[in-house]
């Protein structure tokens, strides 16, 4: 039904995000990976969406990249996982991680997702396996470091998120403190980790 929204970052939740597009404000569901790289409340954001039917609601789940989306459509795919576990997944691992997670029998990998156990793991490696090709996440990994390279700003922003969510702090809570922040070329990690603690405090 929806490809994608686009329009302004209303609000950032612990497990989700509001975006205002036509008046309307969409709640969508989505990974830590994809809170480490969303834009500051009040910018324009885009996001790849996948409208989840059940008898009792209707959920959105939206990705900053096609490949993240098409990825969690593999794994939503795979039996036993739903779209909470694709979630899982996709919080504690990126889409490189988890193609060579799978391209590499690394079942414990997988495991490390909350609600994922060893059976189901080996399972998304089962039926995963076939569906992916080692050319392709060289070629896609190449693809990705590229744009973090091209965008310092973003890598020292999700250094400092990782480290926060390492402290105990949730996602959505390192990255409301770091969106008040104006991250400059120079600006180092440790930098950044001490003005978001400080922002923190006051939260």
């Amino acid at each position: 039904m929806y490809a994608y929204i686009k329009g302004v970052l209303a609000d950032v939740e612990e497990e989700s995000v509001v975006v205002e597009a036509g008046g309307i404000g969409y709640r969508i569901y989505t990974t830590g990976q994809t809170f480490d790289y969303l834009p500051a409340v009040g910018e324009e954001v885009k996001l790849y969406t996948y409208l989840n039917v059940r008898e009792d609601a209707m959920i959105l789940y939206g990705f900053l990249t096609k490949d993240d989306l098409r990825v969690f459509k593999l794994l939503i795919g795979v039996n036993g996982i739903g779209p909470k576990g694709a979630l899982a997944v996709l919080s504690v691992m990126t889409t490189d991680d988890l193609r060579f997670a799978v391209l590499g029998d690394d079942a414990k990998a997988i495991a490390k997702a909350p609600g994922i156990g060893a059976k189901t793991a080996q399972r998304v490696i089962l039926e995963l396996k076939d569906k992916l090709s080692l050319e392709e996440a060289f070629e896609l990994k190449s693809e990705h470091v590229s744009r973090q390279n091209e965008n310092g700003s973003n890598g020292v922003k999700n250094e400092a998120v990782q480290a926060l969510v390492a402290l105990g702090y949730a996602s959505s809570e390192a990255l409301k403190a770091l969106n008040g922040i104006e991250i400059t070329d120079d600006m180092d990690v440790e930098t950044l980790l001490k003005t978001a603690l400080k922002n923190m405090a006051f939260l």
